[in-house]
């Protein structure tokens, strides 16, 4: 396993600029060339937007090659953080997502379920990012979101399905068990075994150095992409409706600092040493945001109010993971979790 320190990248580093950027794009090809995007909306087959199914393709197949089954035999060697991570992102996240849902989006159905399709949905690429620049354990990182992709294929639709029914708003089962299928289970596929084949032909080095970050970039053009004709389609709506965006912005910031308080706590009195502790507070606090985005478009289409919500999501992912790798630097620094001398004693 590579255990190098991760670097952000251009488009990783200022990802709240591009989207920034992207958002006032939209907003003016919206003014100025409202066909253009409709255009790209009606390329369609069953309902389903072609243009905007492939950069939602190559969003989420980048982060899909993140699973290492292999990964997945190293459970037993130290379970506690990765029970607590699973904890977080399956109970926690969804529990405290309801509620603040209930809160302040009650009578906004679609950004109630944007809220949910965000909270039910573990990270499962970015995190190896933010987990290298706070030097935490990035073996326990790698099995993590392993498994973070397989219980998402498995839980993510149930999930959604309960928390939607809690609060009493009608969707489309099929319709998100096959956003599930199409936008996780193909890239699963596919990712696996271009893997394969790629490893094979090429090596290893050359696969997580050239390849990697070459389709790494491609997914962040998609994404930038999928940006610009989502606010196009919802510039009306939000011109005349600014305070949305920041109607969606409360709860969202909310709940990290509900759901970030919560798995800092935990991974204290877990006993967990700084390594271990920080990585469960980073992938227990962040959101999948790609599958949220997709599954959004597949329930309610492009120019949705849901679709805007969970684009909100990746707006605030990005600075609140950054000052949370420095929060946990510190708190390192102070004795927040128990060194690894402390746990040899304790042992």
């Amino acid at each position: 396993m590579d255990e190098s320190k991760a670097k952000l990248g251009a488009f990783e580093k200022y990802l709240a600029v591009w989207v920034i950027a992207c958002m006032a794009v939209g907003l003016i090809l919206s003014q100025y060339l409202p066909g253009l995007s409709e255009a790209i909306d009606g390329w369609q087959v069953r309902g389903i937007s072609v243009p905007i199914g492939i950069c939602l393709f190559l969003m989420m197949y980048p982060a899909l090659l993140n699973l290492q089954l292999t990964e997945l035999r190293k459970l037993a060697k130290n379970p506690k953080p990765i029970i607590l991570t699973l904890f977080s992102n399956w109970v926690i996240a969804p529990i405290v997502t309801v509620v603040l849902a209930n809160r302040f989006l009650a009578g906004h159905d679609q950004l109630v379920v944007s809220l949910i399709l965000l909270g039910s949905s573990p990270c499962t690429a970015m995190v190896l990012v933010w987990g290298s620049l706070a030097e935490g354990n990035q073996e326990q990182n790698f099995i993590t979101t392993s498994l973070n992709t397989v219980t998402i294929m498995v839980l993510y639709a149930p999930v959604v399905s309960l928390l939607t029914d809690v609060q009493r708003i009608p969707i489309d089962r099929v319709v998100l068990a096959v956003s599930v299928l199409v936008f996780i289970g193909l890239p699963i596929v596919f990712g696996y075994f271009s893997k394969k084949y790629v490893t094979q032909a090429k090596g290893e080095e050359w696969f997580q150095g050239v390849y990697r970050p070459a389709v790494g970039k491609v997914s962040m053009l998609a994404l930038l992409t999928t940006l610009i004709v989502l606010f196009s389609l919802n510039g009306d709506v939000l011109l005349n409706n600014p305070d949305l965006m920041v109607l969606m912005s409360i709860p969202l910031l909310a709940g990290f600092f509900v759901v970030v308080g919560a798995n800092l706590l935990i991974t204290r009195f877990a006993g967990l040493a700084y390594k271990e502790g920080i990585i469960t507070v980073i992938i227990g606090s962040s959101s999948h945001f790609e599958i949220a985005i997709a599954t959004a478009v597949s329930l309610y289409g492009l120019g949705s109010q849901a679709a805007l919500g969970t684009t909100m999501g990746l707006f605030w992912e990005v600075p609140v993971m950054l000052s949370l790798v420095w929060l946990g630097k510190k708190l390192g620094e102070r004795g927040f979790w128990r060194t690894a001398e402390e746990l040899e004693v304790a042992a």
